[in-house]
């Protein structure tokens, strides 16, 4: 370990006081147990989990960099789906791989949007952790910057004035180890995530690159283990869902940035409430760290969302219903050779309406939730203009963002069905004195 730097003085550096007193706890000679501190990050009493706490923590005293280490989010991920992964065996995996074939002979029947050039992945719990990390990071990201900030903030405002120098050199380091503990808590959650998501498209979003199908084996057999359904029969219903949720992403090629976009934009305009993070610093005791760690878990940091928050977290929650309903739709007309496929059905939609436990620690993390509200509704409205002008003229919605149904269309199926039948509008005035124009210089062109 280098030694600290000293001013011209020969005094010791205010930073390099700070990182002196937070390695001092992290040898565990300060105030606070680190197996506490684990506790307040959410993160669980685990000998093995609070070592490797300490050690990125001391890792982050040392970094000069201003990025939060989401390399350490996918390796705690990782390294807590390896605990609980099971290998699927080589008949589970043919039988898989013959109900992704049934599957999408199937779908063919039920939609007009073309099968996937690439085959479908079956996936183990720590190759889920690593396909689906980028996303994850991808949202996180703007929540973990507020905190680091907020943090930084609160700290110099509430610190004693005879550390005002300490803590003036000191926020780079505060932020490190900020971004070291938010890593760690996201790694937690997506690697609890991986236990409980049986597809690349189960939570909602296009988690994959390339609009690649994805399952999860050992996932889906955990799924029908509390259903009185021939496993089979869950599988390649399952299977059904997952390759219409791909083929819907490939098809309409512009859907999956959109989205992702809409949510990143979504949480960038959340920012830490600094009110209970100063009530925190004022009255924080270092022996009881519970409060600390309810208001990271419960969301208390995380403020109301503002006006216009809330009408952006309206647009993606009917666009998430949308995709969701239509993939219900598709699903259930693909899958009416199965006998349990209504039972089976219900239950992912139940499933989607609650959501899991890392599901929920997730929306608690960044303030988002990704469970479409209305999923119902939209699935009734799909279903509804594919009985009015049938799978094709439904499918073609796709084909452009102009196209796309919206929250009144939801509302009232019959005027999305109308506008359809009636085709396209008539050219006003100025579009045909356009079309006129080009025509004449199209006209006027000599023929070569």
């Amino acid at each position: 370990m280098p030694e600290n730097q000293r001013d011209d003085d020969g005094s010791e550096r205010p930073e390099d006081e700070f990182r002196d007193m937070l390695r001092e706890f992290l040898s565990g000679n300060g105030e606070i147990d680190p197996a506490q501190l684990a506790g307040a990050a959410g993160l669980p009493n685990d000998p093995e989990v609070i070592a490797q706490l300490i050690s990125q923590l001391q890792n982050a005293l040392q970094s000069s960099g201003d990025d939060v280490n989401w390399g350490l989010a996918l390796e705690q991920a990782k390294t807590l789906a390896a605990r609980s992964s099971v290998p699927s065996l080589p008949q589970e995996r043919s039988q898989l791989e013959q109900a992704m074939h049934v599957a999408s002979l199937w779908l063919d029947e039920a939609t007009a949007i073309g099968e996937l050039t690439s085959e479908p992945r079956l996936m183990s719990r720590q190759e889920w952790v690593a396909a689906t990390m980028p996303v994850w990071t991808q949202l996180a990201e703007p929540v973990a910057s507020s905190i680091a900030n907020s943090l930084t903030e609160v700290l110099r405002e509430n610190a004693p004035e005879d550390m005002d120098d300490m803590l003036a050199g000191a926020s780079q380091v505060m932020r490190n180890v900020g971004g070291t503990l938010f890593a760690m808590q996201l790694g937690q959650v997506v690697g609890q995530l991986s236990s409980e998501a049986v597809s690349g498209g189960d939570i909602g979003i296009p988690l994959l690159e390339g609009a690649e199908a994805a399952v999860v084996p050992q996932n889906m057999v955990a799924f029908g283990a509390g259903l009185d359904i021939p496993l089979d029969q869950v599988e390649l219903y399952l299977s059904v869902r997952e390759l219409a949720h791909a083929r819907l992403f490939r098809h309409a090629r512009w859907l999956r940035l959109q989205l992702l976009t809409s949510i990143t934009e979504f949480a960038r305009g959340i920012h830490i409430d600094t009110e209970p993070l100063e009530r925190l610093a004022a009255d924080f005791d270092p022996s009881n760290p519970e409060e600390l760690r309810q208001a990271m878990s419960s969301g208390a940091l995380i403020p109301p969302k503002t006006e216009e928050q809330l009408a952006a977290l309206a647009r993606l929650e009917t666009m998430l219903a949308l995709i969701e309903g239509w993939v219900d739709v598709v699903t259930a007309e693909a899958t009416k050779r199965l006998p349990s496929s209504g039972a089976i059905a219900e239950t992912v939609r139940r499933r989607r309406a609650s959501g899991g436990p890392a599901e929920s620690a997730f929306a608690t993390l960044v303030g988002l939730e990704l469970r479409p509200r209305r999923l119902r509704e939209a699935a009734a409205m799909w279903q509804a203009v594919t009985d009015a002008v049938g799978v094709e003229a439904r499918d073609a919605l796709w084909s452009h963002p102009d196209l796309v149904p919206v929250a009144s269309d939801i509302d009232d199926p019959a005027a999305l069905i109308a506008r359809i039948t009636a085709g396209p509008p008539e050219p006003d005035e100025f579009d045909k004195a356009l079309e006129d124009l080009l025509d004449d210089e199209g006209g006027d062109r000599p023929v070569e």
